[in-house]
């Protein structure tokens, strides 16, 4: 596939000071924005589309499906002087970033449950949308119980590759207006206009794209305290949860309770048998 090059622009606000453009169908933003890096274009730039041919996700072998122009599928390119300038816990970071804007883009979804609203981020590179069933409080006079297991459904995925030294490149794809997905991901994935019972129209997508932008430049910029703020919605915190550890395709488990997130974005995880929570920096959260 072929592109032209200057490409359309968006005309939302991006506090990067960087351009936003914006082209229909491509084989992926993440291939795109390293043509766009090639090309000279400055920190903060972001390439958007209405349908992506050949998305990805962590896991190459698997494989990111969408519909056209349901979904929010973008890059932003970003460029540090070296790889030590990097923010730590980059992608986690995102995250944060990616959640406060759809409950900004959704209020509704902020009010779900108490503080932590209804968006969470699953370590490593998820966000997942709890229902308001599963957020509410348990009634007066119930029975006492254990917490109930947070339950949710995954509606966005970030893929961060760096290249070059202090380049990085962030794929955010996010299902924003579907109504329905394939019967074997009806228990897995979920939307914004889904998950809040809200019709969301095509074009609004963009509006969601300036409000990430505004948080991610807020995350990376000014904010402090990410990893309090991250603890507060890290989805199954406090939950006995299987761990596999490692790359993909490795067959060692861990189970335990995850205790939250380390100082330079690690998992933590109090084995079973064990009192003191051990930190791991590669492998996957089971969802079951």
């Amino acid at each position: 596939m072929c592109y032209k090059f200057p490409m359309k622009r968006l005309a939302i606000h991006n506090p990067f000071n960087a351009p936003v453009y914006h082209e229909e169908t491509v084989t992926s933003t993440m291939d795109i924005s390293r043509a766009l890096a090639a090309k000279g274009e400055p920190h903060g730039t972001v390439i958007a589309a209405d349908f992506q041919e050949a998305g990805r996700g962590r896991v190459r072998e698997r494989p990111w499906d969408m519909d056209r122009r349901t979904s929010l599928p973008f890059t932003i390119l970003l460029r540090y002087p070296r790889i030590e300038s990097i923010p730590v816990a980059l992608t986690l970071r995102t995250g944060l970033a990616v959640a406060l804007a759809i409950e900004d883009f959704v209020p509704a979804l902020a009010g779900v449950a108490p503080d932590t609203g209804a968006v969470l981020v699953k370590w490593s590179n998820d966000i997942m949308i709890r229902t308001p069933a599963d957020s509410t409080a348990q009634t007066a006079g119930a029975a006492q119980t254990a917490p109930k297991p947070q339950t949710a459904q995954k509606a966005a995925g970030i893929l961060t590759e760096a290249h070059g030294g202090g380049t990085v490149f962030i794929g955010i794809g996010i299902n924003v207006a579907q109504k329905e997905f394939p019967a074997f991901l009806r228990d897995k994935a979920t939307s914004i206009s889904l998950a809040s019972g809200i019709d969301i129209a095509p074009e609004a997508r963009f509006a969601l794209l300036e409000k990430i932008l505004a948080r991610l430049y807020s995350e990376l910029e000014t904010a402090t305290d990410w990893r309090n703020r991250l603890e507060e919605r890290l989805y199954k915190k406090g939950e006995q949860v299987c761990f596999t550890e490692g790359a993909a395709g490795s067959d060692r488990i861990v189970e335990g309770r995850l205790a939250g997130i380390g100082a330079g974005g690690e998992l933590l995880i109090v084995p079973q048998g064990e009192s003191e929570p051990r930190a791991f920096i590669t492998g996957e959260l089971r969802v079951y």
